[in-house]
């Protein structure tokens, strides 16, 4: 595995048709018997309406019922082609319901940039919601009930690996050493001290401070954590590298956090 070395300002890796990558996720998802429903936004700039899929997998009796989100920044495609992936291979775990938004900013990944098309960095804006999008998604999940665990699929084209976030004040049996070590055989783990200016627990994994209060923008992890979940896991898969490393690290981290949870 190598480095491509494309970032050096940002992100200037591969783009996606991501409303081919949804129309396939959508199709295979009504297959598997899967339950979809949409929030409608209002108009967005040139690019017209915008809506977002939701899909709901029930299951009787499930042990847990968790969240996953991914696109919610228009340069980081592997999360939605995680997505599609997990949902047309269909190997879930049998005792886990699941509700998923494959993309948050449907109108950033034709412009491959972080923000949408009007040029917000929708991750820093669920605690003063000012775009339609985090307005519309943060009333659908007011509807919704709490999950056991949530899941952000991301990348990050700075970093030397893959690492993520945990948010887990109540000390729950963590998921992270699980995530890092399903992920170490496909994508190198970023090994660093520091990492995004924090501090590692361990070799991938950061535990981020969670005062609300020091926190002046809350990304989508955030809001969830303090409405919807005790247990958030945010996945960051390196941009610098190929793009099927990346998106086979979001996979396996994914599935070695439900297996475990």
């Amino acid at each position: 595995m190598q480095r491509l070395g494309f970032n050096r300002t940002g992100y200037s890796g591969e783009s996606i048709d991501i409303h081919g990558v949804l129309r396939r996720i959508e199709s295979a998802a009504l297959a598997f018997g899967w339950r979809w429903e949409r929030f409608t936004l209002p108009q967005l700039s040139h690019h017209g309406t915008a809506d977002t899929l939701v899909l709901h997998r029930h299951v009787e009796r499930a042990r847990a019922h968790a969240y996953i989100s991914a696109g919610i920044h228009g340069d980081e495609p592997a999360g939605p082609l995680a997505m599609e992936r997990m949902i047309i291979e269909n190997r879930w775990p049998a005792d886990i319901a699941l509700t998923i938004c494959p993309c948050l900013n449907r109108t950033g990944f034709p412009l491959n940039t972080r923000e949408n098309s009007t040029g917000n960095d929708l991750n820093r804006d669920y605690k003063h919601p000012r775009t339609p999008e985090v307005q519309n998604h943060i009333a659908w999940l007011e509807t919704q009930p709490s999950f056991d665990a949530a899941f952000c699929l991301h990348e990050d084209w700075e970093s030397h690996g893959f690492y993520l976030y945990e948010l887990n004040p109540d000390q729950r049996p963590s998921l992270a050493r699980a995530i890092v070590d399903a992920v170490r055989p496909v994508c190198p783990i970023d090994e660093s001290a520091m990492i995004d200016g924090r501090e590692t627990h361990a070799p991938g994994i950061i535990i981020p401070q969670i005062d609300p209060t020091l926190r002046p923008d809350w990304p989508e992890a955030f809001y969830l954590f303090q409405k919807k979940t005790r247990l958030s896991y945010t996945l960051e898969a390196p941009s610098d590298w190929p793009l099927p490393i990346r998106v086979n690290a979001l996979v396996a981290g994914m599935r070695a956090a439900l297996a475990t949870l």
